[in-house]
């Protein structure tokens, strides 16, 4: 959800921002809610939405290099609105933020980027389809078969990833609730992106081939006004299964939601409640207790998990600070996949 992430949002009008994440939750006036028995089109749905506040299209892979270990590669844009409308120039009411990271078992690196909508620096194009900001980009005739990269300072990545299933779409056919007061989010993923490419380090170039998933968001208000973050998962096991699922923290108490899906693309919503998570160990990271180790629980599913984070400081020190890295899964399935923490 990443989350993504969401974060983002950093680019909410300042009286959310001074609020961090709790924002997400503030009023949303005059933008458009999602509602159920929406009709997704394509390619339409992969573009962007600015009638709705905050947007995100959020790629992360697990990638096992030639030298025999493995990494983990994050790619977002996240849009943010101002005011429901778009027009070209300085005064576009868009803010576009961009986070790139790459994390190896005893690294993370990250980069940020940020542009006004309206002036070509930063943007989304549905047909053929290119999600950019300055030279970073995610790139392709159509989402099936993508290039991703990204640049910085220490470290770079240049992947291309296909896709080998369908589009997944969470909650009630794309519709996800967020909270027992029914804030909610339009959301679908590509889970199943095969993915080879390169990655440059301080210590030079590093083949590497993997396993890649595409988180695409929007919404106007995705919290309840009493919650503050979120844990998401998103976990690709080897028997061919994938989860995502996610809690969100509230002074009110947890809100669950998750989706199993089949080797062949085939998805089951689980609802509130059907999914527990229990933080098992934490890391002291950037002045934070962070949990770095989980226990995941969906007793229908007979899935009893510990989930463990490759690098326990994967976090990204940007405007709005959030944890993001990859995960190995142990226990009654195996398999590896991302973890986003906000809000602590």
């Amino acid at each position: 959800m990443n989350v993504k992430a969401l974060v983002i949002f950093l680019v909410l009008p300042l009286t959310a921002l001074a609020q961090g994440y709790a924002g997400l939750g503030g009023d949303a006036t005059g933008f458009e809610r999602p509602r159920p028995g929406y009709q997704f089109q394509f390619p339409r749905d992969h573009g962007a939405h600015p009638q709705f506040r905050i947007e995100w299209w959020y790629l992360t892979a697990n990638l096992t290099g030639a030298d025999g270990r493995d990494y983990g590669v994050q790619w977002t844009l996240f849009r943010s609105a101002l005011k429901p409308s778009d027009q070209a120039g300085w005064q576009s009411p868009q803010i576009w933020m961009g986070h790139a990271a790459l994390t190896t078992p005893d690294r993370h690196f990250f980069a940020e980027r940020l542009s006004r909508g309206g002036t070509g620096q930063a943007g989304v194009t549905a047909q053929p389809f290119e999600a950019w900001i300055d030279e970073w980009h995610m790139r392709g005739a159509d989402t099936d078969a993508l290039t991703l990269a990204a640049s910085a300072e220490n470290f770079a990545y240049r992947l291309n990833l296909t896709a080998t299933g369908p589009l997944v779409f969470h909650g009630d056919r794309g519709y996800s609730v967020k909270s027992a007061d029914g804030q909610a989010s339009y959301y679908y993923s590509q889970p199943a992106y095969s993915v080879q490419g390169v990655l440059s380090l301080p210590q030079g170039d590093v083949a590497v081939t993997g396993q890649g998933w595409l988180d695409r968001e929007w919404s106007s208000q995705p919290l309840a006004a009493d919650q503050s973050g979120w844990d998401w998962f998103s976990l690709s096991l080897e028997d061919g299964d994938k989860l995502m699922a996610f809690r969100l923290r509230g002074a009110r108490g947890d809100f669950t939601s998750a989706t199993w899906i089949e080797p062949d693309g085939q998805s089951t919503a689980l609802n509130d409640g059907a999914v527990s998570f229990t933080p098992l160990q934490t890391a002291s990271v950037a002045t934070r207790d962070i949990p770095v180790r989980w226990r995941v629980e969906i007793p229908d599913r007979a899935l009893d998990i510990e989930v463990q984070a490759l690098m326990p400081d994967a976090w990204m020190g940007t405007r709005f600070e959030y944890w993001e890295g990859p995960v190995t899964v142990t226990g009654s399935h195996a398999g590896r996949g991302y973890l986003e923490m906000t809000g602590y």
